[in-house]
């Protein structure tokens, strides 16, 4: 009976394993197939066209553009081969410089790139939170001040008012 026993668990776990194999098997095909490939686009879009346009290579507006279009073959050339975005775009960026790139890697002095608008915003908006916190306090330093009637003309008021008189009189 003993030996019974183990050749069931041991058919149960020959079926355990074959089931678990022939997941792998069927799964890779499906890992493989979901793996996208990358577009002539996509890596464009990182580069940016230097036939003085300004935009990037993806989306250059002259249809017959000396740089444009034989980068985009040079692009799909590289893809075809099997190489990815990072690489693409890192062989453009040794051939063409920084300048090739449309946005500024994340690194050393580039970051400042990144963070300075950053910065700006908050600066800007802490000061204006200062401002109007000043323009408060002096609104409400100005509601505690007592009111000066006016239907009562002080001393200084009343000799302003003769004066003004007196020059009128001397004038006609």
């Amino acid at each position: 009976m003993a030996i019974e026993a183990r050749q069931r668990v041991l058919r149960l776990v020959l079926v355990a394993l074959s089931g678990i194999v022939l997941v792998l098997v069927a799964g890779v095909p499906l890992l493989v197939a979901e793996t996208p490939k990358i577009s002539v686009d996509e890596v464009a879009e990182g580069l940016t066209c230097q036939c003085g346009c300004g935009l990037t290579i993806a989306n250059c507006n002259h249809p017959n553009c000396s740089f444009s279009v034989p980068a985009k073959e040079e692009i799909e050339a590289m893809i075809n081969r099997g190489l990815g975005r990072e690489t693409i775009i890192a062989s453009f960026r040794a051939k063409y410089g920084e300048k090739i790139l449309s946005a500024p890697t994340t690194q050393g002095f580039n970051l400042l790139a990144w963070i300075t608008p950053f910065v700006m915003l908050l600066g800007g908006g802490g000061l204006i939170v200062l401002v109007l916190g000043r323009w408060r306090a002096s609104d409400t330093s100005q509601a505690a001040a007592p009111a000066v009637s006016s239907a009562t003309p002080s001393a200084a008021e009343e000799e302003l008012r003769r004066q003004l008189a007196r020059e009128l009189r001397d004038r006609t």
